[in-house]
């Protein structure tokens, strides 16, 4: 494999580069580069910034604001902006209903809701998991049942993230209870300040609030918020989820805090211990086998469809995340257990926020389809098993 850039690749790579480092305010960097949480408002500001210069949703067509990029350029784009600690576009809309609207929706609901879902004017949350269905989405109960010009919707979601922000919700509904489960579901998009929809949080290991409960009682959708044909939600349900498990392979982001983590290990000493440094050396070399999986899985991704090994772009990205967390932990010490000293101690920053980031990463093996899930997809598709 060519892995040197050519020189019109070198270029666009300089240019991203430059923008993400000049353009993007730099204190929302700092939050990134930091480990801290985001505010609604860096997030929304920093989308708009990139979306301004036409750079928040490279993967839309382009008549939607996309870019008509190879799939190299793509992976350019993505990397210098984890690589410049910008944090990516809310990835509800622009990689998960953003393409989905775009590949299936009507153009009603495309000129309603494209433009505002890249600007962030409109922030989606996703209406999947159920409680006792968890990733089965197969299994998801909550019902859409037809009434004159609405839907009337009932049910619960769970572990839905960021909703407390949300002004829309894409949701996976039971439209026909009488057929193939797979064959009677579909995809309704909700105004989350609908009567009868309720948000609840649900805290989490860590502390924080991230997710929630969202509960549906007798909310009335109009009819003509269905995306694509009724009963059509679990192939839209696939494409997004395709789309979904390509963008959590965090290979920049990863590799930032892992590069982080060899200076700390530096500063206090711990490089020279030889388990240290091979632990760093053997994660540095897998992610770089797992840059050149994502590279082939771009490369092979046709007609907006992503290839079946997205899956383990997810499986091995989400296991190297949490190594790399479970590694700064480690390398804290005892001093990772002060995680409610505030900046006041005279522990460094990056100790006290270890535990906090290593607990949170545990979700990463749920959502996106568990880990077990995508095992399970690579035997079939993958191995043919």
């Amino acid at each position: 494999m060519q892995l040197e850039l050519s020189a019109e690749d070198a270029a666009f790579r300089d240019e991203m580069r430059t923008f993400f480092t000049t353009e993007v305010p730099q204190e929302i960097r700092d939050a990134v580069a930091n480990r801290r949480e985001l505010t609604k408002d860096q997030i929304v500001e920093s989308q708009r910034v990139l979306n301004a210069h036409g750079l928040a949703v490279p993967n839309w067509p382009v008549e939607w604001g996309g870019k008509d990029w190879s799939p190299l350029r793509r992976h350019i784009w993505h990397e210098e902006m984890q690589r410049a600690d910008v944090p990516a576009p809310l990835a509800f809309n622009a990689s998960m209903i953003g393409p989905v609207i775009a590949h299936f929706g009507s153009q009603e609901i495309k000129e309603r809701f494209l433009p505002a879902t890249a600007n962030l004017d409109i922030w989606w949350s996703q209406g999947f998991s159920e409680p006792d269905a968890g990733s089965d989405l197969a299994s998801l109960r909550t019902t859409a049942v037809r009434d004159g010009d609405e839907f009337v919707v009932n049910g619960q979601k769970t572990w839905t993230t960021l909703g407390q922000y949300g002004d829309w919700i894409f949701t996976l509904v039971r439209t026909d209870p009488d057929v193939k489960k797979q064959a009677g579901i579909s995809m309704l998009l909700i105004d989350m300040t609908s009567p009868g929809l309720t948000v609840r949080p649900i805290e989490l290991i860590d502390g924080g609030h991230e997710v929630n409960e969202v509960w549906f009682e007798d909310v009335r959708v109009p009819a003509g918020n269905l995306v694509g044909e009724l009963n059509s939600g679990w192939t839209q349900a696939k494409f997004l989820l395709g789309n979904e498990r390509v963008g959590v392979a965090p290979v920049g982001g990863t590799k930032r805090v892992l590069a982080q983590a060899k200076d700390w290990a530096r500063e206090t000493g711990q490089l020279d211990d030889p388990l240290t440094s091979s632990r760093i050396a053997e994660l540095e070399n897998e992610l770089l086998a797992l840059e050149l999986t994502a590279l082939r899985v771009v490369a092979h991704s046709a007609d907006g469809k992503p290839h079946p090994a997205s899956s383990v772009l997810k499986l091995k990205g989400t296991e190297l995340q949490q190594a790399v967390s479970e590694l700064v932990v480690d390398l804290a010490g005892p001093a990772s257990l002060a995680t409610g000293a505030g900046d006041d101690s005279d522990l460094p920053w990056w100790s006290r926020r270890a535990t906090p980031a290593y607990l949170n990463l545990r979700k990463a093996s749920i959502y996106g389809g568990s880990n077990e899930v995508q095992r399970q997809i690579i035997a079939k598709t993958i191995l043919g098993l």
